[in-house]
């Protein structure tokens, strides 16, 4: 092979040379990125790993060229791909790569995905306009994509809106649109955030499997370091917007060198769930609780079946404890969240501190909303763009909270943000202009501001990196222990479930699979489905040098 051949093989495919972002607020100057420089060759796994507002986000929008231009610019760089530079690059170029070279998983699915398409159009729109298919073709390879990243029934699910499927669904139908024209570079950020252990392992093989098959290169950004242990030959390590460690990811993970990186390792969810109380008082209970959605068909739109989303369950939840419910995507965990909470239709015993509930009307709830409160899975879309961040976590006080004055109410979310680890001063800022950690942060304030009784969290931490986690464990278990409140807890990640939850439940297909203390459920589990749960949730990894976990 001549040198020139060689030299061309060696090349990287994506080469990044001292990067810089500066954003142009309305009174400031920000530098999200400090000169960062790193490359990926053909095939190869780079992983930008660092904790929420680190930069590493900011790092692959300027890849692909979709930050806010003007108000972000670089003042420093270069970004070349495939012998190409895309900074400054004609928007004629920037399209023919966007989607087809160059594809991108974003963090939120839910605001990526177009509410008003159906998954097999906006599915079907890629195969459209970069390979040329349409009719039975462009169907029948949009089928074969959702069966790649593990949608059941993928043919009953073309006609779906996003809102129709959960946030694991969701977050695969992502994968399946970047994956949909073999590009040569795949960037993903957090493309595992939303989903379960199981479907995880298989989403990450999957990957792998391509990256084998196509030559596909991947920059990978998680705060998952087990992902990244798995997936990526080299990593660089981001804080403050500066890459303060790099190198093959067996010797950044096993012998740390810069003192950020030793914290990023050590960092999990520590503490274990207090003793179960079953004397404690009831808060919530439900008996026989289902949620069935009817199937139609035909052009009568009749009845042919129902999706048992939740089904025939008993449960629960005690004052000052937490019950965890854990289980794949699409198991009905957050559908039963929100029959507890009265948010949608269901049939059976719904019970709230010895009170009935079932059959009340919306008049008749809002009197308890201020005492049940809800931190969602998608921070971003549930938090409103066109609201300020006073004004979203005030909001339930200016609904809820009688006579208290502008003051009073401004005093009240300081606090609740504080709590979160958050700057009180950043309260006239909107939600865009927080990191996606950022932003579940203020969600969490926003349910705690007004002191409920009952707080049902979906995923909580699943946009949170690993140090921020434990710090949302601390807090909610704090704040659990101060107002004697009860948590229904879902979530995919089993740790955090352990950490935090006194009794577990295990979905699958709307049924609970299995019940108990969280000591029952983690250490002796009796079925095997929960035993493949946490088998894939708990496997051992050596503790680097220098490290000791916290």
């Amino acid at each position: 092979m001549s040198a020139a051949r060689t030299a061309k093989k060696e090349a990287p495919l994506l080469d990044v040379r001292d990067l810089s972002v500066l954003f142009q607020g309305s009174d400031a100057e920000t530098l999200a990125v400090d000169r960062i420089s790193f490359d990926i060759k053909p095939g190869e796994s780079v992983a930008l790993v660092g904790e929420s507002g680190s930069g590493k986000s900011v790092s692959a929008l300027s890849v692909m060229q979709l930050l806010p231009y003007p108000a972000a610019s670089h003042p420093s760089g270069s970004i070349t791909f495939d012998g190409a530079e895309l900074l400054g690059a004609p928007k004629k170029l920037l399209r023919r790569i966007r989607g087809n070279d160059i594809s991108m998983v974003f963090q939120e699915p839910m605001t990526s995905l177009n509410p008003l398409h159906m998954i097999e159009d906006q599915i079907g729109e890629i195969l459209t306009i970069h390979q040329g298919l349409s009719g039975a073709a462009a169907r029948t390879h949009v089928i074969e994509l959702l069966e790649k990243v593990g949608v059941r029934d993928a043919e009953s699910r073309l006609k779906d809106y996003p809102h129709q499927l959960s946030g694991g669904q969701r977050q695969r139908v992502m994968i399946a649109m970047a994956l949909a024209n073999e590009p040569k570079l795949l960037i993903a950020d957090e493309p595992t955030t939303a989903l379960d252990v199981t479907i995880q392992a298989q989403i990450l093989e999957l990957l792998a499997s391509l990256q084998s098959e196509l030559g596909m290169a991947m920059l990978l950004i998680t705060h998952d370091l087990g992902i990244v242990r798995k997936m990526a030959q080299r990593v660089c390590v981001m804080t403050e917007g500066k890459i303060v460690e790099h190198g093959p990811t067996a010797k950044v993970f096993d012998k740390p060198q810069h003192a950020y990186t030793k914290h990023l390792l050590g960092a999990e969810p520590k503490g274990t769930a207090p003793t179960t109380d079953h004397s404690a008082k009831t808060i919530v209970k439900a008996d026989n609780l289902r949620v069935w959605f009817p199937i139609r068909r035909g052009l009568l739109r009749k009845t042919i079946g129902h999706i048992k989303a939740v089904d025939g369950i008993d449960l629960t939840v005690r004052e000052g404890q937490t019950l965890g419910i854990v289980g794949e995507s699409g198991s009905g965990k957050t559908t039963l969240g929100l029959a507890l909470l009265r948010l949608i239709s269901s049939e059976g015993s719904i019970a709230y501190i010895g009170n009935e509930i079932g059959a009340y009307s919306n008049k008749q709830m809002r009197p308890l909303r201020r005492e049940m409160q809800v931190v969602f899975q998608d921070p971003y879309g549930s938090l409103s763009p066109r609201m300020s961040i006073g004004q979203i976590v005030a909001e339930g006080l200016t609904v809820q909270g009688g006579d208290l004055t502008y003051a009073q109410k401004r005093e009240r979310v300081s606090v609740a943000l504080t709590e979160v680890g958050l700057d009180p001063g950043v309260q006239d800022r909107y939600p865009h202009e927080f990191s996606g950690g950022q932003r579940q942060r203020i969600a969490v304030a926003r349910a705690m501001v007004l002191e409920p009784r009952f707080v049902m969290l979906d995923e909580p931490t699943s946009a949170l990196d690993m140090s921020v986690q434990a710090q949302i464990v601390d807090l909610l278990r704090e704040l659990q222990e101060r107002h004697s409140l009860a948590y229904l807890f879902i979530s995919h990640d089993l740790k955090v479930v352990r950490a935090l939850a006194n009794e577990v439940i295990v979905m699958r297909q709307g049924k609970v699979v299995e019940q108990g203390t969280g000591d029952e459920i983690f250490d002796a589990p009796q079925t095997d489905y929960t035993k493949a749960l946490i088998a894939a949730a708990f496997r051992l990894e050596t503790a680097p040098e220098g490290v000791v976990a916290t």
